[in-house]
């Protein structure tokens, strides 16, 4: 019973959870502006969301973890992958900068405020979700 819960909440789940590490990263982007060689990084969202639904079982070499200190250098403790297994690509700025910082302050808000609107609409995907479920549990509409 629990597994068919599971299932028919998993893409709604599983988007909320890559958007929301996403919104780190952006907001990593927007907090190094004006790091001298930094280079901002997102995802691939679309493809991102993809394989994490084709996954059944966590991505091979991702451990799993009680403390953020445990396991270091494994696939989903570098800067390259997200835990879940995701790679994190590099944006290519339309301008380079003198100090080799790759963060479009503009690009990076737009981004940055349209995955916050996507992150409340996957809560409210999931919010109505249950209570279809406690509706049909209650026998009420």
């Amino acid at each position: 019973m629990i597994g068919k819960l599971d299932e028919y909440m998993r893409f709604n789940t599983t988007a909320l959870e890559l958007r929301s590490q996403r919104q780190q990263l952006l907001a990593s982007n927007i907090a190094n502006g004006d790091t001298p060689n930094y280079k901002a990084r997102d995802i691939d969202f679309a493809s991102s969301l993809q394989s994490a639904l084709a996954r059944t079982t966590p991505p091979a070499g991702v451990l799993n973890q009680t403390a953020p200190a445990h396991f270091a250098g494994a696939p989903g403790q570098s800067g390259d992958f997200l835990p879940n297994g995701t790679p994190v690509l590099y944006r290519v700025p339309a301008q380079g900068s003198a100090d080799n910082n790759t963060v479009d302050m503009d690009v990076e808000r737009n981004q940055f405020a349209d995955n916050a609107l996507r992150v409340e609409a996957s809560i409210t995907m999931i919010n109505m979700q249950i209570r279809g479920m406690m509706a049909a549990i209650q026998g009420g509409s």
